[in-house]
Order: C-alpha cells, then sequence, then structure tokens
C-alpha cells in the first residue's frame, strides 16, 4: 500500500476535489470522523465546509493546517468498501489524527480503486499535529496494514519495478555504478538477519561481499567490500569500498538492517508461513533441480554453497514475495545444509543455465557468523608476505623523501 501526504491551506480545494468526484458518481464517502452526519446521509461542500472550519480556532501558528491523504493498495487486492474504511480509519488513528475531523472518499474513476482521506492538522486549542517523522511513521503503518489485511506489498514492488534490478555484469564496465544500483535497493526491499543471508541474495545478482577487519592510525576498523561476479561465482573486478556506495552498504549500516528485519520477521510470522510450503515441495521434489523449479513457481530462489569436494555446507531461501531471507537451519533442521545434502546425496555442481541462471555457489565460505575465513581478507592483508592483488582499504603513509643538496655522484 503506497500513501501519498500532502499538505496545504486550502480546505476548501481539497474537499472540492473529492465532492465533485462524488457528485459526478465517481466517488463515495466511506466514513467521517467527528464530523455530523447530515440528516438525509449526504455531505454537501456547504456543510461539511461549516462542520471542518467550526473546529479550526480563530489562531493557529502553522501556515499549512490542511492535511490531504491518498491510500493506494495493490490492483490485485480486492477490499470491500468496510475494509476500506477500517484501513482509512486505522491509518488516521496511528498517524496521530485520531482525535482530528477527517472524511474518508473512496475514488472508483479508474480500476484500481483507492481512498482519499481529508483532515486538518491543528487541533482545536490551536496545536499542531506533530509530522515529526510523519512520512517513516506512514510507511511503518502501511506496512502494518498490509500484514494484518493480507495486502501485497505494493511499496516495494512499485520501487521494484522502477529499479528494475539486474545481474552485474563486468563485461559491460562501470562496475561501481552497477553494483551501486543493485546494492541500494535490494537494501531497501529485502529483510535479512546475517551477513551470510545478505551475501546469497547479492550472489543471486552476481555481487559478492565480504568483511574485512584491521587497524589504521591505532583504530580499528570493520569493513566493507563489494565485488563483481561471474556467472560461476569467481571474482572479476577490483574490490570496491562501502563508502562509494553510502552509509546504509556499510557495516553499521548493514547491522542496523539485520536489527531492524529481525523485528520484523518475529512480527509477522514469515518463518512460519514458509515452512509447510517448504516441506511440500521438497516432499515431492525428485531431486536438486525439481526443488529449485517447484521453489521458482512459488517465487522463490534457493542458494546453496558447497565446499571443494561438492558437499553442501550452507542453505538460504529467498522469498521474493514477502523480500525475506532465511538461511535453512531458521527454518528447522529439515532445511539445514546436512538434511539437503543427505536428502540429495550428491552435489551437482553443473547445473544448467535454465535452472540455475545467475546464483553463485563458490563464494567465499562463511563461518556462522557470516565472516569470511579467507578471500579478499587474505588477500588485502597477506600473511606470507606477498605482493597483495587489489589495494588496500587504507593509504601506507608516505616516507618523506630527505632533500639533498650539491652534486651527487
Amino acid at each position: 500500500m503506497v500513501a501519498k501526504i500532502s499538505t496545504g491551506k486550502d480546505l476548501y480545494g481539497a474537499l472540492a476535489y473529492n465532492q465533485t468526484k462524488v457528485e459526478n458518481g465517481h466517488a463515495k464517502i466511506l466514513d467521517a470522523n467527528l464530523l455530523p452526519y447530515p440528516e438525509d446521509g449526504r455531505f454537501r461542500m456547504g456543510g461539511t465546509m461549516e462542520a471542518f472550519t467550526a473546529w479550526l480556532p480563530s489562531h493557529y501558528r502553522t501556515e499549512k493546517p490542511v492535511i490531504h491523504i491518498s491510500l493506494n493498495p495493490h490492483p490485485d487486492d480486492a477490499l470491500t468498501d468496510g475494509q476500506l474504511a477500517a484501513i482509512g480509519r486505522e491509518y488516521m488513528e496511528q498517524l496521530g489524527y485520531g482525535n482530528q475531523p477527517f472524511l474518508i472518499f473512496k475514488h472508483e474513476d479508474i480500476d484500481r480503486h483507492h481512498i482519499h482521506i481529508v483532515s486538518l492538522r491543528v487541533d482545536s486549542g490551536g496545536r499542531k499535529i506533530s509530522d515529526r517523522f510523519e512520512h517513516r511513521r506512514s510507511k511503518e503503518i502501511t506496512e502494518q496494514l498490509e500484514l494484518k489485511y493480507e495486502l501485497h506489498p505494493a511499496e516495494g514492488q512499485k520501487k521494484a519495478e522502477e529499479w528494475k534490478l539486474r545481474p552485474v555484469d563486468a563485461t559491460k564496465g562501470d562496475i561501481r555504478r552497477q553494483i551501486a544500483d543493485t546494492v541500494k535497493p535490494l537494501l531497501k526491499l529485502y529483510r535479512f538477519q546475517s551477513m551470510g543471508e545478505f551475501r546469497a541474495l547479492l550472489s543471486l545478482y552476481n555481487i559478492g561481499m565480504e568483511e574485512v577487519w584491521g587497524e589504521a592510525g591505532g583504530r580499528a576498523y570493520h569493513g566493507i567490500v563489494y565485488t563483481a561476479l561471474d556467472a560461476d561465482g569467481n571474482k572479476v573486478a577490483t574490490p570496491i569500498k562501502s563508502a562509494r556506495l553510502g552509509r546504509m552498504a556499510g557495516a553499521e549500516g548493514l547491522q542496523r538492517r539485520m536489527e531492524w528485519s529481525a523485528s520484523r520477521i518475529r512480527a509477522d510470522g514469515c518463518r512460519e508461513r514458509l515452512r509447510p510450503l517448504l516441506a511440500d515441495a521438497l516432499r515431492k521434489a525428485g531431486d536438486e533441480v525439481d526443488f529449485r523449479r517447484r521453489l521458482a513457481v512459488m517465487n522463490m530462489d534457493l542458494v546453496l554453497r558447497r565446499n571443494e569436494s561438492g558437499r553442501i555446507y550452507g542453505v538460504t531461501f529467498i522469498d521474493h514475495t514477502s523480500r525475506t531471507v532465511l538461511n535453512g537451519s531458521r527454518l528447522g533442521k529439515e532445511f539445514s545444509a546436512n538434511a539437503l545434502e543427505a536428502r540429495f546425496n550428491v552435489a551437482q555442481p553443473g547445473l544448467s543455465e535454465e535452472v540455475q541462471p545467475h546464483i553463485a555457489t563458490s563464494a567465499p565460505e562463511p563461518d556462522t557468523d557470516g565472516k569470511v575465513l579467507g578471500g579478499l581478507l587474505s588477500v588485502i592483508e597477506p600473511e606470507t608476505g606477498a605482493v597483495p592483488r587489489y589495494p588496500r582499504l587504507h593509504k601506507p603513509d608516505k616516507k618523506k623523501r630527505r632533500r639533498r643538496y650539491g652534486r651527487q655522484d
């Protein structure tokens, strides 16, 4: 559900916009809060304006006392008038307008039915309704309503369409831009609770991510680097520091996202919904290829990590409908690496591109905390004294050359 909030000082204009649609048969009034209902049940401009202005005090300190909100469910959500009215009322109450007068209009002039809400931003005492972090709170409210009424996540789908996520292609150049255009949307759209889960998600788009620890200037640092991968999961470009992608792509930003994701996943019961679906697909699957195909029908991806001998040591499920990434162990023992290794018996590293178009299965091995034990870390900070393949994360101090005068033999 997408919410659009606009504020202004023209109460008449906001009401007239909606009332005109009502009079033309393209809209209807679903609910009214703290406003007297006309005897015949029909709201008219004159009476509605009087009812609203009666709430406005003679003096208030805001230049924009009117708020006009539109709530837009996904086109596939079939909601009754009663449900739309309830959604509108709950939204206003949680946003802080439960004690304010407002009207809820349902617009039917386009196939995508939606509602508009007109209210006042000042109370009867002239105090302005708090708009602190209003847009952030609005998004949280719509996400809660989507879960409660089992609605499609329209906001995320709209953004995904606008971003047009594609796998990184190193042959096209401008690696930093390609990685940034993919990593940033994924961070906003998907929920994950560990670095390993985020790494599995990135592998679908030919991106590798590794953590780097070290010390610079006497201070310890925890860095994140991203790199382009080929179809086999091998690095094909120089790593890019997270600072070039923005704060959200760094270690602290990822930690905040993981904490937020954990609370949201616990709240919406995503794991409980997915377990029976995955169990049924696994029970019916004849082999790994069949299992992947059954998951694809449910809009899910499976990322398996294998060691050099081909044994499965990591399992991650990615549900693109709820945009949730979950390690198999979080879903139950039957979805763990050992269980799938026993179920499929033999590793299948040669899956066709049709089944596994861009999933990287040879990324560096993380431990249970998602920390990289090899790969880029050993390249950047070599222990054997070999020349590093990639530049260090911090520039070494340059030794000042001593100037020499006179003739030099």
